[in-house]
Parts: C-alpha cells; sequence; structure tokens
C-alpha cells in the first residue's frame, strides 16, 4: 500500500484502490502507540475536499478523545479490533445515552450511527480500537465544536480524572438500564 504521510497519525492511501487489511491495522497500531495523541489513521479519502470521507482508525485506550459534535454532520463507525463505549452527552455535559459497541462476534452491536449533532466520546474498553469511520465532507475543523464542559487534550490529569467520572457514569446508565 502506498501511504502519504501528512503527520504522525495521519495517512492518506495513495492507490486508486484501497485494500486494508492486517498489515495496515498493525501499522496504524504501531503509528498510534508511538505518537502523543495515541492514535492513527489510514484515509481512503484523498482529500479534505472530498464529499465523503471514510478512515481506518485505530486508537490506543491511552488517547482522550475531547467531547466534541460535528455541526451539519453525520458520522458512523463499524467496529473491525476491539470494544468501546460511546458516550453521548446533552449540552450540561450529562451522559444521555451510552452505544456499547465491539467488533462482530463480541456480543455488542458492531456499527453505529449518528446522525445528529451531539455531544460524543468513546471509552475505549479493550487495548486498542480500530474502527471504519465513515462522514461527510469537506473536513472544516471549524465544524467541530468541542464540548465545553470537559477539559482540553493537553489537560491531561483532569483529562484522565473526567473520564474517570464519565466512565463510572455510563457504567450507572447500563446498570440501571439492565433488567
Amino acid at each position: 500500500m502506498n501511504l502519504h504521510k501528512v503527520n504522525e497519525e495521519v495517512f492518506i492511501a495513495q492507490d486508486p484502490i484501497v485494500r486494508l487489511g492486517d498489515e495496515e491495522i498493525a501499522f496504524l497500531k504501531r503509528q498510534a502507540q508511538a505518537n502523543a495523541r495515541k492514535r492513527a489513521r489510514i484515509c481512503a479519502h484523498p482529500s479534505n475536499d472530498d464529499a465523503l470521507h471514510e478512515m481506518l482508525i485505530a486508537i490506543s485506550s491511552d488517547s482522550y478523545i475531547h467531547p466534541h459534535r460535528h455541526l451539519g454532520k453525520s458520522e458512523s463507525f463499524h467496529i473491525v479490533e476491539g470494544e468501546v463505549d460511546v458516550a453521548v452527552f446533552d449540552e450540561a455535559g450529562t451522559v444521555v445515552d451510552v452505544i456499547e459497541l465491539g467488533a462482530i462476534g463480541s456480543g455488542r452491536k458492531f456499527y453505529y450511527r449518528l446522525s445528529e449533532s451531539a455531544f460524543h466520546t468513546l471509552l475505549i474498553r479493550s487495548e486498542f480500537l480500530v474502527v471504519h469511520e465513515v462522514t461527510n465532507g469537506p473536513f472544516d475543523r471549524e465544524r467541530t465544536v468541542l464540548a465545553p464542559f470537559a477539559p482540553f487534550e493537553d489537560q491531561a490529569d483532569q483529562a484522565r480524572d473526567y473520564m474517570r467520572r464519565v466512565s463510572d457514569a455510563v457504567a450507572q446508565r447500563l446498570k440501571g438500564s439492565k433488567p
């Protein structure tokens, strides 16, 4: 596979037919482990301006995904490997929904689509999460809104404490939803 390196966590597939498999997953995991944000992706779309964006993304459980929402966009995940709880928040930062996802065979749902502009984050329940993400383009950083109720990525201690609280809230919500 011919990849163009954009930075330590973003690679763009250069081949006219993109083929991704075990080798690319292993590559992404190595890249994610080696960079500061603990995630890496291969973009199957050649440009930020494309109308459709498809990515294979590896994210370490050590990665902090600041709760965020996308204005005027949908996003879907197909889980390739690992397990994750997607926490969805209201405007005040209260967990209002949890989507339990895992690879096929895990007993969890393996696909979700978020069609509304809701704040969400990932609680990765395995060493790595590998997802095939699809969203509509073009990519515009201004259309991603970081939740004001959560710490920023550069506040590592606060982010770790915050994610513990989110994890507790998710556990309570899941416990309350099971008979």
